[in-house]
């Protein structure tokens, strides 16, 4: 009688792969979830750069969310604000230097970075008067342990004035 099945040799080296397999494929896993759920960062972040820009070029000043007509996402992932313009109010662009226009906390973990606390992650647009007249200027503001998860959202602005989170 002929018995048929693994050897023990066999089975222990299909255990050995499947384990190296999840040692590589579980921490990929994780970034890749936390990319997904950064991903919503740069494109309202570039939404309120498009509705401020607009809002420039029409009254020459920059102005608060509700004037631009700007909506916050709304989020499981980041709570977002705007303080450094009132919602209801104008800045004018003469002298307009680094204020804080846009803001994303993280609300829960995303590799690096804690949900809320201390080291939470906080991306910020930053407005400034631009090289023209009628024009803002924009920076990208990374906290120090926030990386930049989205390609897209260091593209916003590249300024030559230093970003500073706020």
């Amino acid at each position: 009688m002929k018995k048929q099945g693994f050897t023990l040799i066999e089975l222990m080296v299909v255990i050995v792969i499947m384990g190296i397999l999840a040692a590589v494929a579980v921490p990929k896993l994780f970034g890749m979830i936390a990319k997904s759920k950064a991903s919503e960062v740069g494109p309202a972040a570039g939404t309120y750069v498009k509705l401020q820009d607009a809002f420039a070029a029409e009254r020459n000043a920059a102005g608060g969310w509700t004037l631009i007509g700007y909506t916050a996402p709304t989020s499981n992932n980041f709570t977002y604000s705007g303080t450094g313009i009132d919602a209801d109010k104008t800045a004018e662009l003469d002298g307009l230097s680094n204020s804080l226009g846009w803001a994303a906390l993280n609300k829960v973990a995303l590799n690096d970075c804690e949900a809320s606390g201390n080291n939470a992650c906080k991306w910020q647009v930053q407005l400034s008067e631009g090289a023209k007249g009628g024009q803002i200027s924009y920076s990208a503001c990374l906290s120090a342990n926030a990386k930049p998860l989205t390609a897209n959202f260091e593209a916003i602005g590249a300024s030559a004035t230093p970003c500073t989170l706020q």
